[in-house]
């Protein structure tokens, strides 16, 4: 067997060289820690980014796929299939929307997302130049589409032009969203909270007087759940905290615990005045497999109360993280709700994940200075305990 370094190694030479890799090689997962090759034990606090949120190994969701792939694994979309069908029923339920489209990434969910925006004004007046105002600071993807509303500029310069028309506002900046504004705006566009730009929640206030802007105009509202949704703020979407319904809604990530798929959902009324047959499509989009995943992602989250366990250890992990906030003075903030959280500091913090992962804790950053916690849902107490010694460790 190759050992650690010579994988390493091979992945260097075959491998695409878009990430800067952690210099680990992860074998297998049980609970909310993952092992590398050598039979290291790490405490996960990135959940493969938000991902997985029923934490690994979970043998009711492993048994669901296997008998699905012993069944059918794909059809196409010309085609029903039953445990799509069932998938569908179930994220209507907890998401109050009316009409699903599944994909396979959350930054498909977001290209349908525009594009079903721009067909719905389309539709009204026959013209083809309408604006999407999206935030700055804020991450939906990597495909042009997604990219052209991710308001960092660093990740779009390299790639211009990208789709036209999209303007940007401060998110929790009702004024500046209001100046962008053109009697040619279909939609208003941003993470319901902003995870990759910093963890920065947006304010109910901010929320609710877009709505209203929305109402008042006929512009949709499509909020990106696709790492603060599937309960990750103690609400299956964050939205539902402050009862602002979006017009077109994205998520995926923790939807399929792993498997790959997303989704973007929408209102009855747009619905019917946006995506006709023709307009959209995908090869693997809610195929069996995919559906699977979700109908028992669905399943456990209810079964097990998963959101009632983001609220409670989501108060504890805050209250660990404010006292650790308070202990350092280079730690100058934390934000955040439930299990998606940040500690801002005032310096880069790549060498505190470095360490931290040689005493066996995986951490993320959002930013050069912000470490980002997405644990698996499925934590305890007792891991917020362990996972603050060792980071207290790496900040002595």
């Amino acid at each position: 067997m190759e050992t650690m370094k010579q994988y390493i190694e091979d992945a260097e030479k075959a491998l695409l060289h878009t990430y800067n890799r952690y210099q680990v090689v992860l074998d297998k997962g049980d609970g909310v820690y993952l092992y590398d090759i050598e039979g290291k034990k790490y405490l996960d606090f990135c959940a493969g980014i938000a991902v997985f949120a029923l934490g690994y190994n979970n043998k009711k969701y492993n048994d669901a796929l296997k008998a699905q792939i012993d069944k059918l694994i794909h059809t196409s979309n010309y085609y029903y299939n039953v445990p799509a069908i069932e998938a569908a029923k179930k994220i209507k339920k907890v998401s109050g929307m009316d009409r699903v489209f599944f994909t396979n990434s959350g930054a498909e969910a977001v290209e349908g997302a525009i594009k079903a925006a721009r067909k719905y004004a389309y539709l009204k007046d026959g013209t083809t130049d309408h604006e999407i105002i999206a935030m700055e600071h804020s991450f939906h993807g990597r495909t042009m589409g997604a990219l052209s509303v991710t308001g960092n500029p660093k990740y779009r310069e390299a790639f211009e032009p990208m789709i036209g028309n999209i303007r940007f506002a401060k998110m929790n900046d009702f004024e500046s969203v209001l100046s962008q504004v053109t009697d040619k705006t279909c939609a208003i566009l941003f993470e319901t909270v902003q995870g990759e730009g910093g963890i920065y929640p947006a304010s109910e206030e901010f929320l609710k007087k877009v709505r209203a802007l929305c109402d008042e105009r006929d512009i949709l509202l499509i909020l990106d759940e696709i790492q603060c949704g599937m309960g990750r703020t103690g609400f299956m979407y964050a939205w539902q905290k402050y009862g602002v319904k979006p017009d077109i809604m994205t998520t995926a990530k923790a939807l399929g615990c792993g498997v790959p798929v997303g989704a973007f959902l929408m209102t009855e009324k747009v619905g019917e005045n946006s995506l006709q047959s023709g307009d959209h499509g995908t090869t693997y989009g809610g195929n069996p497999l995919a559906a699977a995943a979700i109908n028992i992602v669905l399943d456990l989250f209810e079964e097990n109360h998963i959101i009632d366990n983001v609220n409670q250890v989501g108060a504890y992990l805050t209250e660990k993280l404010d006292k650790l906030a308070l202990k350092y003075d280079f730690i100058t903030e934390r934000r955040g709700i439930g299990l998606i959280q940040g500690l801002v500091f005032d310096r880069p913090v790549g060498e505190i994940i470095t360490k931290a992962l040689d005493k066996g804790l995986i951490l993320i950053n959002a930013g050069t200075n912000i470490i980002r916690f997405v644990p698996p849902l499925i934590i305890s107490k007792e891991n917020v305990d362990e996972m603050i010694d060792i980071l207290d460790s790496c900040l002595n």
